[in-house]
């Protein structure tokens, strides 16, 4: 073999390397210190979020689902990530909400009767999606290993099981979506009340974070950012 035939093959197995490493990524090490610092730095100090959402909890919570940010290209496990923070950052207040603030809604829909409602409890939105209703405790305690029908409440009192949740809703019910464009996730999480013209600031407040996310990332947003 030639001298430059050796060296052609080594560059070309370099830079098949190289992109192999990039797409090997590790969500870890897109969401660093300084990342979730960054938004939840940006709660007041009274919010009872700021000692219970904790990047090592969302890492923990991460083992139980290994395809969240690794599956793809390394951009677009950039997006998904970007996504995910995006709307949890909108939905608790840049991690200053462990529970909905209006708890006077049960969210019993009592036509789900694989997941009846225990009638001593309430499925107002916990955790960083904010979860709701019986159905999706049911679904997630099931999923994850919490009894979400009779303990809802476990959703707001363990960080990692409150991550689980998020994690879980989002693998279920957002993920699929992903390839339509981030206005798609949003239709996903909360189409009913703020898509279709209901509510365009709060889609565009979503929308804003998620391109800010991107923007820290180094990753084009893509393109139907709104619903």
């Amino acid at each position: 073999m030639s001298k430059s035939l050796f060296l052609t093959i080594v560059a070309v197995l370099g830079l098949a390397f190289g992109s192999q490493i990039a797409m090997a990524q590790s969500v870890a090490e897109i969401v660093t210190d300084d990342f979730f610092n960054g938004i939840i730095n940006q709660a007041p100090a009274n919010c009872a979020g700021k000692n219970f959402y904790t990047r090592q909890a969302f890492l923990n919570a991460l083992g139980s689902f290994p395809d969240f940010g690794t599956s793809g290209s390394a951009d677009d496990n950039k997006r998904e990530i970007a996504a995910f923070f995006a709307h949890v950052t909108h939905e608790t207040g840049s991690f200053c909400y462990v529970e909905e603030i209006d708890k006077t809604n049960k969210y019993c829909d009592a036509t789900k009767t694989d997941y009846p409602c225990n009638p001593e409890k309430y499925y107002y939105g916990r955790g960083p999606l904010q979860i709701t209703w019986n159905y999706n405790y049911g679904a997630a305690g099931k999923a994850i290993g919490f009894d979400g029908l009779n303990s809802p409440e476990t959703v707001a009192s363990d960080p990692v099981v409150a991550f689980k949740t998020a994690l879980w809703y989002w693998m279920t019910n957002v993920r699929s979506v992903l390839s339509q464009g981030f206005g798609a996730t949003t239709r996903a999480i909360n189409g009913a009340v703020e898509c279709d013209g209901k509510r365009p600031d709060l889609v565009q407040a979503r929308a804003n974070f998620y391109t800010n996310y991107c923007t820290q990332f180094n990753v084009a947003p893509g393109d139907n950012l709104l619903c």
